[in-house]
């Protein structure tokens, strides 16, 4: 591929929640430096050879495998390193920029591995052809939030996972104790670990408290208790996942879904006792 540069921002395209303002790709990245910034985001995958990048006062070498990420208005410079310094880039915005980049790990400029070495599906699909219309601006709208979310899984795959193994047990315990009140201390007790690991765990993995997910659950399984069978009064319900107070179960629930268990049911056309 030669080196090439792309400029897509429409004003239609610019009323999506994602979408790009341009798009390159350097045989050999030349030395840049912005003392006020970008105004868009910034994605930089390197493809091959060495380059680096500072951003607020930090240097940091990059290589095949690894991207950075510069936000909109911080000051940054990169150069190369080694000839060539190959490298692929896309600059966008859009109200959901933010947040897509978050998901994808990044909640400040600076750099990230990657799974593979060679140019991102997304990246690549995005950089074919030359067309600026708009539906083919649209298209590379809706590859940059591929992109995030591909790097989003990128990102995570592997911590997740082995977080997500280590989560394993202690779910399965409280799947076959949801009946019966459950504290923090049982919990980490049925995992072998201490309630403070137990709780960042929790908080890491599924982004709420152990206690919090258990009234999650709960309320999952009585809503199934309340579809298959119907006739249970409510405080039946309430007892059979694990709560002793039929006004905390209907707190807990409304919380949880906006609804009383009540109103829950006559949404959905479940008959009641009550």
């Amino acid at each position: 591929m030669k080196s090439k540069m792309l400029f897509s921002r429409t004003d239609r395209t610019s009323l999506l929640p994602v979408y790009v303002t341009s798009i390159g790709y350097w045989e050999h990245q030349p030395e840049t430096e912005r003392e006020d910034g970008f105004p868009d985001y910034q994605l930089h995958q390197t493809i091959r050879g060495t380059g680096e990048y500072t951003v607020e006062g930090r240097t940091v070498r990059v290589g095949p495998g690894e991207a950075f990420v510069l936000y909109p208005g911080v000051a940054h410079a990169y150069r190369p390193v080694s000839k060539p310094w190959e490298m692929a880039w896309v600059a966008f915005n859009g109200r959901e920029a933010g947040a897509l980049l978050r998901y994808a790990g990044w909640r400040a400029s600076g750099g990230g591995r990657l799974a593979d070495a060679g140019l991102l599906e997304p990246f690549a699909a995005m950089l074919e052809g030359d067309s600026l219309s708009y539906e083919a601006n649209l298209e590379r709208s809706h590859g940059i939030y591929a992109l995030l979310l591909e790097l989003g899984r990128m990102q995570t795959a592997g911590s997740r996972e082995q977080d997500m193994n280590r989560m394993k047990p202690i779910v399965a315990y409280i799947e076959d104790h949801l009946d019966r009140p459950l504290s923090l201390g049982e919990l980490s007790e049925a995992a072998g670990v201490s309630p403070q690991y137990l709780c960042r765990l929790f908080q890491k993995t599924v982004q709420m408290r152990p206690l919090q997910y258990v009234n999650l659950q709960r309320v999952g399984r009585a809503k199934q208790l309340m579809f298959v069978a119907p006739g249970r009064r409510m405080h039946e319900v309430a007892r059979d996942v694990g709560f002793d107070n039929a006004s905390y179960f209907g707190a807990v629930f409304k919380k949880a879904t906006g609804f009383s268990p009540e109103q829950f049911r006559r949404l959905y056309g479940m008959p009641g006792n009550e």
